[in-house]
């Protein structure tokens, strides 16, 4: 039998197992666990917007020099001498493509003797820079691969380009361009000249012809004894296609444009 000590005892155990344990109890300096990464919060922003920062860098480094080396193994290939930056001072040329936008610049520069022919191809790129409500700017680029070789004339400025929404818009407002025999041709381009005898001289039947089966996706402009041929930006792998676009529209000038114009 259990002594009465021990029934005590016993009494006591059971009643300490069905205590439940109070809560603890937080005071004003007692700090939850995680409650610093509040505070870590603007390091935590300030080291990703920084790693952004270096990755954006590094891939614009990364491709520029990627291209950089596409144009000097298309030099190397094409027999043409390679220049990272103007050579020839080409923003000086009086081409309507040279002054637009509020900044310009030309890089990877490409010349020599190409197919019996002298060229200058390069990339050419000009930023329109605006401002919005609260005083902040921001800059809008675009981006061209041109040409630039010379023709057998003294030319007025003449300048050929596909038809756009815009141009429709301006033929609408009585600004035409100059139109032709051909309503094909007419619907898919736009051609502006200070001399438009000079611009029918030029585009004859043939020119035409070519202009809508092989460079139509490529802007023209004429002056002086320089034809400046441009396009969207494209990979250097693909400049020889370029080149010979420039070198087709030279070939399908009618030589008696020479005679008329002579150079």
């Amino acid at each position: 039998m259990l002594t009465r000590g021990a029934i005590a005892a016993v009494a006591e155990i059971l009643a300490r197992k069905h205590t439940s344990t109070p809560p603890p109890v937080f005071g004003p300096n007692v700090t939850i666990n995680g409650g610093n990464s509040f505070a870590a919060l603007p390091v935590l922003l300030f080291v990703g917007g920084l790693f952004l920062v270096i990755l954006f860098i590094y891939l614009s480094y990364a491709s520029k020099k990627r291209r950089r080396m596409g144009f000097i193994q298309m030099a190397r290939q094409l027999n043409l001498n390679y220049s990272e930056e103007d050579p020839f001072g080409l923003l000086g040329y009086p081409f309507e493509l040279f002054h637009k936008g509020d900044g310009r610049g030309v890089e990877n520069v490409l010349h020599g003797d190409w197919q019996e022919v002298n060229v200058v191809a390069f990339d050419y790129w000009y930023y329109e820079e605006s401002t919005d409500a609260k005083g902040g700017t921001s800059r809008s680029y675009y981006r061209f691969d041109c040409v630039l070789l010379p023709i057998a004339a003294d030319c007025p400025r003449l300048t050929i380009d596909r038809e756009n929404m815009l141009s429709r818009l301006a033929d609408a407002l009585s600004f035409h361009d100059i139109q032709f025999e051909s309503e094909t041709f007419n619907r898919a381009f736009k051609v502006n000249c200070e001399a438009p005898k000079f611009a029918n001289d030029l585009i004859d039947a043939r020119m035409m012809e070519w202009l809508q089966a092989t460079g139509s996706g490529h802007a023209y402009e004429a002056l002086g004894n320089r034809v400046l041929v441009a396009g969207p930006k494209i990979d250097p792998e693909a400049f020889t296609e370029l080149l010979g676009v420039a070198r087709g529209f030279v070939q399908h000038v009618p030589k008696v444009v020479s005679s008329l114009y002579p150079g």
